[in-house]
């Protein structure tokens, strides 16, 4: 039986937050003086919906809030990790510390919405930096007596990957259940293809060191599982490689991701980019999932290097002349999309990731 950690196997303890966190005021910028763009930076507000954030904000001259880092918003009094760098809005508070990566915000933030719980903050009676310093939250601790970080990274993975796989079971299920009736195609057969008669182009990303990396608004995709490949965004012109509306797989790190990008993005040397002719965006999409399961065969490290990309091999249905079936990709993926499948799934890959 797989072993499982849960809340009770730890010891806790109070801590005084300014004992352990950073609390810093975050600088206010308002919205009706800022430029809205699409991949922009992000601008956090008083908002208790979609993570805190109002809008993404063309520029770079502002004086950011670091990337790791736990917002918190005054009058709303409520919290969220933020994993880029960004802006805020008006009595917007910053919380940090070293040890913040995802996982461990993640576990932070419920830890400060509960230290908070009953307590009355909101509107009328804000919770101020001044005032979160001089709160005291619950925390597992370690043998020495002091916050226990790995513990929280763990149980916060591995709460994730189970209620993550509960969502993909039930959804790969109904896909094989629904997969013949979606196009009217009551009886679709499969075929294994080359991956290189199936994709037209297929090319490596190149090496860019993080410190060559010049602030920007172009998606930089990496061979990360989580938030579609996204590493951060950049401004490189030279020595880089972008692509456009194609898929991206990671042949190293976390092997086997794979993510559809219709915009332009600059690809590392750690991603390798797959390109179809006239293929649409639901094309893509399916073809996405298929790809997918090299997770299965490579791992960290056995890496999908140039050579094997090209040797392997894909399933996928056909038609009556025993070509690729484009036209039931498309539909199908499009007939998930109207359910939300497709968006539920995207979700729970990147916290399975």
């Amino acid at each position: 039986m797989e072993n499982r950690i849960s809340l009770d196997q730890v010891k806790w303890s109070k801590f005084k937050v300014s004992d352990i966190f950073t609390v810093e005021n975050s600088k206010p910028y308002h919205k009706d003086r800022l430029e809205q763009y699409k991949y922009g930076v992000p601008y956090i507000t008083r908002t208790s919906l979609n993570n805190g954030l109002e809008d993404t904000i063309k520029g770079s001259d502002f004086k950011f809030n670091k990337r790791d880092s736990i917002s918190l918003g005054a009058e709303n009094a409520d919290f969220f990790y933020q994993p880029y760098n960004y802006i805020a809005g008006n009595k917007m508070y910053s919380i940090s510390h070293p040890e913040i990566n995802k996982s461990i915000g993640l576990f932070l933030v419920q830890a400060f919405r509960s230290s908070i719980k009953d307590c009355g903050f909101g509107y009328g009676k804000g919770l101020t930096g001044t005032r979160m310093k001089d709160r005291l939250v619950m925390l597992p601790i370690d043998s020495e007596g002091k916050p226990n970080w790995s513990f929280m990274e763990q149980y916060i993975k591995q709460e994730q990957k189970k209620a993550a796989r509960k969502v993909i079971d039930y959804y790969e299920q109904k896909i094989l259940e629904t997969a013949f009736d979606l196009v009217g195609l009551e009886n679709v057969e499969w075929r294994e293809f080359p991956f290189n008669k199936i994709f037209r182009k297929i090319q490596r990303g190149k090496r860019l060191k993080k410190a060559d990396h010049i602030d920007g608004y172009t998606p930089y995709i990496s061979s990360t599982a989580m938030n579609n490949g996204l590493d951060g965004f950049i401004g490189n012109k030279d020595g880089v490689r972008k692509f456009s509306n194609n898929i991206s797989i990671a042949n190293s790190g976390s092997v086997g991701a794979c993510f559809y990008h219709e915009y332009e993005y600059i690809a590392s040397d750690h991603v390798t980019s797959l390109s179809i002719d006239n293929a649409d965006k639901y094309i893509y999409l399916f073809m996405s999932t298929i790809v997918r399961r090299l997770e299965e065969k490579y791992s960290f490290n056995r890496e999908i290097n140039d050579k094997r990309i090209r040797q392997e091999k894909i399933i996928l249905p056909v038609d009556e002349n025993g070509n690729p079936h484009w036209e039931y990709m498309s539909q199908f993926m499009q007939n998930l999309e109207a359910e939300k499948v497709q968006e539920v799934l995207e979700h729970i890959y990147i916290y399975i990731g």
